[in-house]
């Protein structure tokens, strides 16, 4: 399986970032695990609420044809019982095999002023034809108490719009994910101006694939490399 993350810009068109994102997935090679970075598709558009709902619901529908033979996780606004979440899903042979929304919403801008927090419960490992995924969805990151839940995992999944001024926290914390629980980590980031980039591809021994220059990263996951460190460090994870 090859691990590609991506790292892309996100204009203020919602159907110029669909065609963006039906273009990246339509040249990932199949059996290929596809990570977008948070958001991609409509940003926050705190004004346009509505409108990202509804593409939300268009790119539901693209997506579960695109992950036939594809795994594909990507957050997008969704909206229950009048109030609207920051949700990832990830698409794994034709449906959604796991969603979870934000549960901790950044407190630096107005997150929490239109969104809801999803539910810390629901970050947790899935078995994906025998891999174990978990996902820590941008500011998640910061906690804790959080990598707990995550502990265990083959692969953890961090989308990001991650800002500029936090650059090197961004890039610490991912690497420092990897190397504490001996697994690849994916991170995905904006690469939008005042976003950090930092998109990586972090293997079980602390290897770093990452270029700021660059729209997609791409590794060969090797389950090998987890059993070997754990083994090697007797973690017992």
């Amino acid at each position: 399986m090859i691990l590609i993350s991506l790292q892309l810009k996100t204009s203020s068109s919602f159907e110029k970032n669909l065609y963006k994102l039906e273009k990246h997935i339509a040249n990932s090679p199949q059996n290929s695990f596809i990570l977008f970075p948070e958001l991609f598709l409509t940003s926050y558009s705190y004004e346009r609420l509505e409108d990202a709902v509804k593409m939300t619901q268009k790119a539901t529908e693209l997506l579960t044809i695109f992950s036939r033979h594809k795994t594909i996780a990507i957050t997008m606004i969704t909206k229950h019982n009048d109030r609207y979440y920051n949700t990832l899903h990830i698409f794994h042979k034709g449906k959604i095999v796991h969603t979870q929304s934000k549960a901790k919403l950044f407190v630096l801008d107005d997150e929490r002023k239109y969104f809801t927090a999803g539910r810390e419960n629901d970050i947790k490992i899935i078995d994906i034809d025998g891999i174990k995924v978990a996902s820590l969805i941008c500011f998640e990151l910061r906690f804790i108490e959080l990598w707990k839940k995550v502990q265990g995992a083959d692969i953890i999944l961090v989308p990001a719009m991650w800002g500029k001024a936090r650059k090197e926290n961004y890039e610490t914390l991912t690497s420092a994910l990897a190397v504490a629980n001996q697994c690849y980590v994916v991170a995905s980031n904006s690469a939008n101006k005042n976003m950090a980039k930092s998109s990586a591809i972090i293997t079980p021994f602390g290897k770093v694939t990452k270029d700021d220059q660059k729209k997609r990263l791409s590794l060969e996951f090797l389950p090998k490399e987890i059993k070997v460190m754990r083994r090697y460090l007797n973690t017992g994870i």
